[in-house]
């Protein structure tokens, strides 16, 4: 899954930029850019964001 990012809450760090594989982060200004079409949904960035706004949205499960 495509990683959500809570760009308000983005402080800039650059860490989740260090860990993304495929260079689908960078860093604009103060807020970190995700190039959707890079991402290779791997979820290294998620973890290294320091203040937790990065998410990964895996779907849920639905009892039927």
């Amino acid at each position: 899954m495509i990683p959500v990012i809570g760009l308000e809450e983005c402080t800039g760090c650059g860490n989740c930029v260090e860990a993304c594989p495929p260079e689908a982060l960078s860093l604009k200004g103060d807020k970190v850019h995700l190039a959707a079409d890079l991402c290779e949904e791997c979820g290294f960035c998620a973890p290294e964001c320091p203040i937790g706004t990065i998410s990964i949205p895996f779907p849920r499960s639905t009892d039927k």
